[in-house]
């Protein structure tokens, strides 16, 4: 069957069928391929590394080695202990992950409803609706515009700032409206015959089917929520509501320190350098977590829900 298709099993591929007008890989390649790998994964971690590495070395330590460490020694947590233990870095995280928590499910409930409405051809002005979204895609009100607009609104100094004016990515929706059309009418029909509606059909059929987009889009939501900054700086006023990546652009580009940090600084017990570190690492530790349960669903979500329909 696999020769009438125009493809082979070769030896050497592990059982993977390979077209017949494709070459063996040749070492010399597959070393080239594995060279050119390593390379780019040393691209991404050693920046990483050092970055973690300067967060736990001491101040004798980062004065040796004249800024940035890349041989650990000396290893300590001071800076995340006082990090953690000052107030306003645990508060800030506490707000991040409650926003970011909040504000993905909101933003996925309002996409999916949004896109499975539109992925209904005979749903009502689905033309005239999926023709607005697309030109919010082009055109916008602007900052002044947005900003009368939430004051108006009274929400200015409440958390609702940082997650109205983004809740809604346009992108995201037609993701989500492709992948739905690709769900197979024949399994909507027979739902209706049964006498399911479209929640239930939306509910128990279509969002089962697309747990790989699902995951996919809301970890674009999650990554967005949890990196915002611009919304707080502009919509907050009281430092106590400040989200985690605000507080670090004031630890790590204002040198904005609370007392406690301040402190452990003058004297010597602390560098500001594994401060700045060590706040980056505690942005960026959510989505390292996150990130490989969801990698697995990327590619067929991604593809999927942007190619079909």
């Amino acid at each position: 069957m696999s020769h009438v298709l125009g493809v082979k099993r070769r030896e050497g591929t592990r059982g993977r069928l390979r077209p017949v007008w494709e070459e063996e890989p040749r070492p010399a390649g597959l070393a080239a391929k594995g060279l050119v790998l390593a390379l780019a994964c040393a691209g991404v971690l050693f920046p990483l590394w050092i970055v973690v590495v300067t967060s736990v070395s001491s101040v004798k330590t980062i004065t040796e080695a004249g800024g940035l460490v890349v041989v650990p020694r000396g290893i300590t947590f001071v800076a995340y202990q006082e990090l953690l233990g000052g107030g306003q870095v645990t508060r800030a995280a506490v707000v991040s992950l409650g926003v970011t928590l909040a504000g993905t499910l909101f933003s996925m409930t309002v996409s999916v409803l949004c896109a499975y409405g539109l992925s209904r051809s005979g749903s009502l002005l689905h033309r005239p609706l999926l023709m607005t979204l697309l030109a919010t895609m082009f055109f916008g009100a602007g900052l002044i515009p947005t900003y009368l607009l939430v004051q108006g609104l009274g929400l200015t100094d409440t958390y609702l700032s940082l997650i109205l004016p983004s809740a809604v990515n346009v992108f995201n929706i037609l993701v989500l409206r492709s992948f739905f059309m690709s769900v197979a009418p024949e399994l909507i029909d027979s739902a209706r015959i049964d006498g399911a509606g479209d929640v239930r059909i939306l509910w128990q059929i279509v969002m089962p089917l697309s747990r790989a987009v699902l995951a996919v889009i809301s970890l674009f939501y999650a990554v967005g929520y949890w990196s915002a900054w611009f919304n707080a700086s502009i919509y907050l006023s009281d430092q106590d509501m400040m989200p985690l990546q605000n507080v670090m652009m004031q630890l790590v580009l204002k040198q904005e320190r609370p007392t406690g940090l301040a402190q452990a600084i003058n004297t010597g017990h602390l560098s500001p350098l594994s401060i700045q570190m060590a706040v980056m690492v505690l942005a960026l530790l959510p989505v390292a977590v996150l990130s490989p349960f969801v990698q697995r669903h990327f590619k067929k979500g991604m593809l999927t829900g942007a190619v079909k329909g």
